[in-house]
């Protein structure tokens, strides 16, 4: 019988990663196979390889929070597979709709579910979790807002990428030994603006993996029924199966449908997002990588709009109406997520408060009002399918 549940214990982690796969690898690589940078299987097998990396070294500290740290309840198998089994069901629910949703909430909430119906639930872990989930939007925000400021126009002239017909390397085949080198119509900095925007899906898809291996495998560490190593394996392998599967309908979501955000935009905030996912994984906080990099797309706005204004001016109340669409500004030609452009001409950035208001976009020229209100809408949802049901579960099922 034991054996029995362990197999379907097992089979419900990678249930739980397969959908997280499917969820994160959107997020990851949404805006680089949105601008055709790299095609949806490239993406599966970058998403495969760095999420197992960032569980395998950052993510140890996660999995011990979650696996025995939020609740004091004594995991059982049965109690094991009870949670998994909601925050799967959950995040399934997310990527049928085709919308990336906060994975480590989820679990989170599943676990919470199962403290609040047995009594259990950690009040003081929980507090520190909702306490960094408050903060780190902030810090997302106001990093994100100096950012675009007092920096993003020259962002612009030094890392606008390029986008040309054709290879962007070829073999050399004249040599000895055939070596690699630019196509016929790359130049430098398209191959160093590429090279960016794949690395830098690579670091978010490692941040990924520090923070939401654990919400596959965490209750059966905690009960003992299987190893960290080997959990850590599951969960990644099991990520990547979503990542070649299920993935290519968020990979859309965010990178066609969702928004035509600038590519060194995404760029920035996929940095700022990544960055502050990862710190508080090794701090062994779940995190929510969505909600931060959302509040890191508004503060990148927000901070370029106040380029108009100075701070003179700002605390006289003359401070213009802030949008999104300000992010594109200094950048008209320059790729979008899911959009076409070019390399703007550099030029000197306008000093702040010197800059026309008429040159900024609205928000509606970046985003869809009814796909952005649906992204929105299902990733407050999710979290609160998990942590009702599996309350209900706990409460009324004696596991």
């Amino acid at each position: 019988m034991v054996e029995v549940l362990l197999l379907v214990g097992l089979f419900v982690a990678v249930f739980v990663g397969f959908n997280i796969g499917g969820s994160s690898t959107g997020v990851a690589f949404g805006p680089a196979v949105g601008s055709n940078t790299i095609s949806k299987v490239t993406a599966a097998a970058l998403m495969t390889v760095f999420a197992l990396l960032g569980g395998w070294t950052v993510g140890r500290e996660v999995i011990d929070t979650l696996g025995s740290d939020i609740v004091t309840t004594t995991f059982t198998l049965e109690i094991s597979i009870g949670v998994l089994f909601f925050i799967g069901l959950a995040l399934f629910l997310s990527n049928v709709a085709g919308v990336p949703a906060s994975t480590s909430m989820t679990a989170v909430g599943a676990m919470a579910g199962l403290g609040l119906a047995r009594g259990t639930l950690n009040w003081a872990e929980m507090g520190q979790i909702v306490t960094w989930w408050l903060v780190s939007p902030v810090l997302a925000f106001w990093v994100s807002a100096v950012i675009g400021r007092y920096y993003y126009p020259r962002l612009v002239e030094w890392f606008a990428v390029t986008q040309t017909e054709g290879s962007l390397l070829v073999l050399d085949r004249s040599g000895a030994l055939p070596r690699p080198v630019l196509g016929p119509n790359t130049t430098q900095r398209e191959l160093v603006g590429t090279l960016s925007v794949v690395g830098i899906g690579c670091y978010m898809a490692f941040s990924a993996g520090a923070s939401n291996v654990a919400n596959a495998v965490a209750p059966l560490v905690g009960s003992e029924s299987i190893g960290m190593n080997p959990a850590i394996l599951l969960g990644g392998g099991a990520i990547g199966l979503g990542a070649f599967t299920i993935a290519r309908r968020t990979m859309d979501t965010v990178g066609n449908d969702l928004t035509d955000l600038p590519l060194l935009a995404a760029l920035v905030v996929a940095t700022v997002s990544s960055t502050i996912v990862t710190g508080l994984s090794a701090l062994g906080v779940p995190a929510s990588f969505v909600i931060i990099a959302t509040m890191s797309i508004v503060g990148l706005g927000w901070g370029r709009a106040t380029r108009t204004v100075t701070i003179a001016d700002a605390r006289e109340g003359d401070s213009p109406a802030v949008s999104v669409g300000a992010l594109a500004a200094e950048a008209d030609e320059a790729p979008t997520v899911g959009g076409d452009g070019g390399t703007p001409d550099a030029a000197d950035a306008p000093p702040i408060g010197s800059e026309d208001r008429e040159s900024i976009p609205d928000a509606e020229d970046l985003f869809e009002p009814a796909t952005t209100a649906r992204v929105i809408f299902l990733q407050n949802v999710v979290p609160g399918i998990a942590t009702v049901a599996s309350f209900l579960l706990f409460r009324f099922v004696p596991l």
